[in-house]
């Protein structure tokens, strides 16, 4: 569950890989602070996917947590999400951002360089991830992914999501670079690991050793 004070430092972005059930994804959030959590459909058909983003929905509301729907904002707006995120040129994120204006928020991604992503942040979405989605099957935070994340945070107002490596302790490399939101996937939902644990450690990390933002 999350605080109703959430902590003034990088949070957590929790994505979905493929195959992982609803519960073990439901069961991370008992492991504590999750900022919001992102569902692309990996794969699924629309049937398919709707259902298991209906599963997940209620309860991470429920835990305070806001649900994000990766590119299908009809579906997203069926299960009753908290926005979408897109992946696309300028002219379509701004064509989302205004019809989706008030309903929901829009988040952007898919900016490889600095000009892509400034392009992209002029259309004032919610925020703006670096990195792919399934890409993190690395230690390591992708040092493209950083050097993006750290430049964006240090100039520009607008949110950011940095992509984490496979193993939790990449969480402090990414709120090093002042970016306000760390997405974790592998690291929470690999092969034997428990995601209440996985979650719980993440946050023990950023604790620890994640810069506190000013008031």
């Amino acid at each position: 569950m999350n605080d109703a004070n959430p902590p003034n430092r990088c949070r957590i972005v929790l994505i979905a890989p493929p195959l992982v059930p609803a519960e073990q994804i439901c069961a991370a959030f008992e492991g504590g602070d999750i900022a919001s959590l992102i569902l692309p459909d990996n794969g699924m058909d629309d049937a398919s996917f709707q259902a298991f983003a209906e599963r997940i929905v209620p309860i991470a509301q429920g835990a305070g947590i806001a649900v994000i729907i990766a590119g299908d904002s009809r579906i997203a707006g069926r299960v009753q999400a908290d926005g979408i995120h897109v992946e696309a040129k300028p002219k379509e994120l701004a064509e989302t951002i205004e019809r989706l204006a008030g309903k929901m928020m829009v988040g952007a991604g898919g900016a490889k360089t600095r000009d892509e992503a400034l392009e992209l942040g002029e259309e004032r979405p919610d925020y703006m991830f670096f990195g792919r989605f399934g890409y993190d099957n690395k230690p390591e935070p992708h040092h493209r992914n950083l050097a993006l994340g750290e430049w964006w945070a240090e100039m520009i107002s607008i949110p950011c999501i940095v992509m984490g490596g496979s193993e939790l302790a990449s969480v402090e490399t990414v709120a090093a670079t002042g970016a306000e939101f760390v997405a974790l996937s592998s690291a929470v939902f690999a092969d034997g690991r428990d995601p209440r644990a996985a979650i719980a450690a993440a946050n023990a990390l950023l604790d620890e050793t994640a810069p506190r933002f000013e008031d």
